[in-house]
């Protein structure tokens, strides 16, 4: 397929898990990339592996600075752009009572601060039939316990493609979220194990956690026109932990 021939896209934690996983979808249909993210020698390896329609920027999505030299680079190259993948998240547990102003701010800078200035920063690259995805999760509509903090970051990533929706239109320009479970990437790995990656996908119906690939075809159906009457909406790729 080539849906996305011609286009160009960013996408944010592109350097690993589901965000290089969607890089790869979106270039084997067609799109040219620019990847962003925290380590260098990640983004050497991710470049390696998508070969040379792919370009990487280092920074973070929490520091305007490193955003405005990411778009800066994309207007350079390729003048304008058709999609943004707002995938930079992090998490960590904290338990009710445990939970500090420092945790706080680390979740809220990047899931929720760090999608805003990603989104607003592309928007004078961007014009009609352009596509803007935001990465939610499961635990935005369930919850999680010992992830007040993240669960909340997450349902706030949920309203803010209900809102901007709203603030889009007459521009052509589409938002939505991917929500993804429980994911088979590089930091579910060495978080929970082998045991715990089995027992975190025995919580879903399919009995397995989803590999990141699954979530890159989800988001290229989501920058594709074959979404062009999606806005606001909120796609589950959970293997249903987050529907029962």
């Amino acid at each position: 397929m080539n849906r996305l021939n011609g286009k160009t896209a960013v996408i944010t934690g592109g350097a690993t898990g589901i965000g290089r996983a969607a890089a790869k979808r979106f270039i084997e249909e067609g799109a040219f990339v620019f990847i962003f993210g925290r380590r260098q020698e990640a983004l050497d390896a991710a470049l390696a592996d998508l070969g040379p329609h792919a370009r990487a920027v280092r920074g973070s999505v929490s520091d305007p600075a490193d955003l405005d030299r990411l778009y800066a680079a994309v207007k350079a190259e390729r003048e304008t752009l058709d999609i943004v993948f707002a995938n930079a998240g992090t998490g960590s547990p904290l338990a009710l009572g445990q939970i500090t102003g420092e945790h706080i701010d680390e979740t809220f800078d990047t899931n929720v601060k760090g999608t805003i200035l990603t989104v607003q920063k592309a928007l004078p690259l961007m014009g009609s039939g352009g596509s803007i995805i935001l990465t939610g999760s499961s635990a935005g509509t369930t919850g999680a316990p010992g992830f007040t903090v993240y669960s909340a970051s997450k349902a706030a990533v949920r309203n803010l493609a209900r809102t901007w929706a709203q603030d889009l239109k007459g521009t052509g320009i589409r938002v939505n979220v991917l929500s993804p479970g429980a994911t088979a990437t590089e930091l579910a790995k060495e978080a929970l194990g082998e045991e715990g990656q089995k027992a975190y996908g025995a919580m879903t119906p399919l009995q397995r956690m989803a590999d990141p690939a699954e979530i890159g075809a989800v988001a290229a159906f989501l920058a594709s026109s074959d979404s062009s009457f999606m806005t606001a909406s909120e796609v589950a790729v959970d293997g249903g932990l987050a529907q029962l």
